[in-house]
């Protein structure tokens, strides 16, 4: 075959770099947009924050002004000393002369300006890391943090404090000792440590704070907080029994058993009872502290004069412009290599800003249109959400799902209910008796009220849920309601069952 030379006539999509980079800060949460923000102002020198131009624009009105002050001074005490004292000619030359912009001085910033007080050579605050406050920012105690330093504090040989702390180390964020014991001596390099002496070391530790840390099971948990109170304390010796002999009827919730184990009425077992509820499965979480993630709004959503507005947050991104000053600095007829560095930064500049814009554009009429649909819940709740998908919103606002995919991604709404991810908003649909639609959402709402209102003796099965929904004209499978509840981490009617 030859090679030759064809025409062909054809479309396609081309996704040119401005529709890539509006597509790109369109999917960006908060965060990453004023992560994105400033690396644009650190790489654009034609972008700057309104706060910084205004800030300029009024440091050079006033320079301007404090010049043309100077300057008709100058002129009105020349005047002056030379009306009236026409001798001191030395002194009229000097304060006629302009004023340097920068004038040597003698002193040190010390001198002038309050400094930090330095700290002692040696210590932590006269580290270099010390001058980054960022760096001064407290991360939380870790309960590692919290049991080392109790560890600290007690008096161990150095063998058992190695012992502890391999106790430590196998100590999980719920508080409990998840290493077996034998691991635990198996870990030592010495080989004449024992189990009986890892033991006694282990008890040790179950006596540090929290309460009923490094137990190996829950009944170990909850048997440690129980000796741990005061023997006098009303009902400590009746539980520490049912815990110790008798756990396995507490679990059961068997109450005939427990009363005849325990020799006591209804009324004195479940004050035993509520005692050991009182106390806590999961001691580790009492201490744990991890550093607080907070949720920036994207828009903000309130009720005025009857009617319910949405706005952008203004603090959820800077507002850029264009430096004018450099801006004014492009000579058009000039293609020098500085000149045209210029001109694509403005190019690039004005393409970022009008990227931000539309980008503010669909935020907000996506989340008007969210809040137009879902009024009902704003007005009364859960239980009065609508069903509602991409597709619905897309074809309000003539836009595609895959635009109102990437605006609805780690975007959230502050509410006078809260503040709620876009996707929140979203839930599949089940049919209702009367041929309606009920969201999954109010279904959820439902299911969890439903629980919320039972009898702690006699909880309801889902089958019974499913039923009472039925007569409400909403026709849920048991296995609905089963996904339903175990999404909202609710556990089975007979886990839930209690004595009264």
């Amino acid at each position: 075959m030859k090679p030759t030379i064809q025409l062909r006539l054809g479309q396609h999509l081309t996704m040119t770099p401005q529709l890539q980079q509006a597509i790109k800060l369109l999917q960006l949460s908060t965060l990453d947009l004023k992560q994105e923000i400033q690396e644009a102002l650190d790489s654009n020198l034609m972008l700057e924050t309104e706060e910084e131009g205004t800030r300029r624009d009024e440091a050079d009105s006033e320079r301007k002004k404090s010049e043309n002050d100077g300057e008709n001074a100058s002129t009105q005490n020349n005047n002056d000393d030379s009306r009236n004292d026409p001798n001191n000619e030395s002194e009229v030359k000097i304060e006629s002369e302009a004023m340097p912009d920068e004038l040597p001085v003698d002193t040190v910033w010390d001198d002038i300006y309050d400094s930090v007080t330095p700290a002692s050579p040696g210590s932590a605050a006269s580290s270099d890391e010390s001058q980054d406050f960022l760096n001064q920012q407290s991360s939380g105690e870790s309960l590692q943090d919290h049991l080392i330093w109790q560890m600290q504090l007690t008096p161990f040989s150095p063998t058992d404090l190695a012992i502890a702390e391999a106790i430590i180390d196998g100590i999980s964020e719920d508080g409990y000792l998840t290493t077996p014991i034998e691991d635990i001596v198996t870990s030592m390099d010495d080989p004449d440590i024992e189990t009986e002496e890892v033991e006694a070391v282990l008890h040790r530790v179950q006596a540090f704070d929290p309460p009923g840390i490094a137990a190996r099971d829950l009944r170990e948990c909850l048997f440690i907080q129980l000796r741990q109170l005061p023997e006098d304390f009303e009902w400590r010796e009746r539980a520490l029994f049912l815990i110790g002999e008798h756990f396995d009827l507490l679990a059961a919730q068997d109450e005939a058993q427990m009363k005849r184990k325990l020799k006591l009425e209804s009324d004195d077992l479940m004050s035993v009872i509520h005692l050991i509820r009182s106390l806590n499965p999961r001691p580790g979480t009492s201490v744990a502290s991890q550093p607080p993630t907070y949720v920036e709004p994207d828009v903000f959503v309130y009720k005025r004069n009857n009617q319910w507005r949405v706005e952008l947050n203004p603090d959820a991104a800077p507002r850029l412009r264009v430096n004018a000053e450099y801006a004014n600095m492009i000579r058009r007829a000039d293609n020098s290599a500085d000149n045209v560095t210029l001109k694509n930064h403005l190019q690039e500049a004005r393409w970022f800003i009008k990227s931000l814009q539309s980008r503010n554009d669909t935020l907000l009429r996506v989340a008007t249109r969210i809040v137009d649909f879902q009024r009902n819940f704003f007005e009364y709740g859960e239980e009065a959400m609508k069903p509602l998908v991409l597709r619905d919103i897309a074809e309000a606002l003539e836009m595609h799902e895959s635009t109102i995919s990437r605006v609805t991604t780690q975007k959230y709404m502050h509410t006078p209910r809260g503040t709620f991810e876009f996707k929140y908003f979203f839930s599949s649909h089940v049919s209702t008796a009367s041929g309606g639609e009920a969201s999954a959402t109010a279904i959820r709402a439902l299911i969890k009220k439903l629980i919320g209102a039972e009898k702690p003796n006699k909880p309801l099965s889902d089958n019974k849920i499913a039923a009472i929904l039925a007569d409400q004209g909403i026709n849920v499978a048991r296995r609905t309601v089963a996904k339903y509840r175990e999404s909202m981490a609710i556990p089975p009617s007979n886990e839930r069952k209690r004595l009264a």
